[in-house]
Parts: structure tokens; C-alpha cells; sequence
């Protein structure tokens, strides 16, 4: 199996949660209680990557960690979920997602790859997940769903020291199509902060789903 991700850019994520990154164009976007967001704009496809610094309070990081790793658990919390599962594609394991868009907007789908570390670091307990897009032949597009063929994130979490968890996130994808700016405005604006209050929501019911679940 090849090397997906380098020991170096999962070092480069978890130094995010001391330091931020934020030269050479990041540009401070928005934020709210709990998280800021900021943006890059990228000349090349005339779109923003983000990163995220926020923190999901009383959550620890290694529960955080395993919601978001669990893909079935996924389909019960998160409602713009259409299809979701993992697939071994001649011996490499890859994940396919499609996710709902408001009409008249074609639903995106992705086929991607992740990694997670739980790492030591001098003593410090820090988890890391990489992802980004994969191809394969045997997972063709589907009539009528864009696939989303440039994506990526990383996320680092490590716990704050108070019960709650310290969150980093950097993320690009490119939906392709014609999406109106104000939709992409208001998916970065709204979405994540969304999606994280919903993953706060889904860390503190997920005992009860683990033990249904059996």
C-alpha cells in the first residue's frame, strides 16, 4: 500500500494548535463564540481554502475523534448525508460521500482516503486526521452528482486541559459546477461552525449509540 501522507504533514496540522500559520495571505474571514475562521484565496481556481480554530467544549479530544472517524454514525447525525461508506478498491481502502446541495443545485460526491494518528508528543496526547481526494476506476461518477476531484482537510484535536477540546481544521475543496457566491459564503460562514455544534451534539449521545449499536 502506498504512503498516503507524510510524517511531516501531520506535523504540520498538530503545530497549528500552538502556533497558526496565517502568513502569506490568510486573511481573517469570520467567527463566532467558539471558532475563527480564516481564508486563502487561491488564484488558480478562484476560490478559498479555510482553516478553523475553535474548541468543542465538554468533549474530550480522543471521543471527538472516534465520532468523526465513525461513518455509520455519521448518516444518523449529519443530515446532508446522502451515501456514505468505505471500500476496498484493489487493496487500498477509500471512502465515498455523496452530500445533499439545495435544488436546483446537482448533489457533490467525493471519493477520498484518510489517516488518523494518535500521537505523543513530549508527553502531549494529540489526535490527527488527514484526508483528501483519491480516483479510482471502479468508482466512476454518477448521472447526475459532480465529483468533487480536488479536496482536502487535516484536523488536529488535543484536549485543553479542562475537559473540552482544542480543534484545528484546514480544508479545501473544489465543488466544481456553478455555485452563486453567496452559497459558498454561506457554507463557510454558517456550515462549519454548524457542523461543529452538530459534532458536539453527536460526542455527547454516542455512548448511547455504541451501546444500540452492538
Amino acid at each position: 500500500m502506498a504512503l498516503l501522507f507524510s510524517d511531516e504533514e501531520f506535523q504540520q496540522a498538530w503545530r497549528e494548535l500552538d502556533e497558526p500559520q496565517l502568513d502569506g495571505g490568510w486573511e481573517f474571514f469570520t467567527e463566532t463564540v467558539d471558532v475563527k475562521i480564516y481564508r486563502l484565496y487561491s488564484k488558480d481556481t478562484g476560490l478559498y481554502e479555510y482553516k478553523v480554530f475553535g474548541s468543542l467544549a465538554s468533549c474530550a479530544p480522543d471521543l471527538c475523534t472516534d465520532v468523526y472517524m465513525d461513518l455509520n454514525y455519521r448518516k444518523q447525525w449529519d443530515s446532508y448525508v446522502k451515501e456514505l461508506h468505505e471500500k476496498d478498491y484493489g487493496g487500498q481502502k477509500a471512502i465515498y460521500w455523496e452530500v445533499k446541495y439545495p435544488l436546483p443545485l446537482s448533489n457533490r460526491d467525493y471519493l477520498y482516503v484518510r489517516e488518523r494518528r494518535d500521537l505523543d508528543v513530549g508527553g502531549r496526547k494529540i489526535w490527527v486526521v488527514l484526508a483528501k481526494s483519491w480516483s479510482v476506476p471502479q468508482c466512476p461518477e454518477k448521472k447526475g452528482v459532480i465529483r468533487v476531484q480536488d479536496y482536502k482537510q487535516s484536523l488536529a484535536m488535543e484536549s485543553d486541559g479542562s475537559g473540552s477540546t482544542k480543534v484545528f481544521m484546514n480544508y479545501f475543496d473544489n465543488p466544481g459546477g456553478m455555485i452563486p457566491t453567496w452559497l459558498v459564503n454561506w457554507s463557510a460562514k454558517t456550515g462549519v461552525p454548524a457542523f461543529l455544534t452538530d459534532m458536539k451534539k453527536a460526542c455527547s449521545n454516542y455512548s448511547s449509540y455504541c451501546k444500540n449499536n452492538k
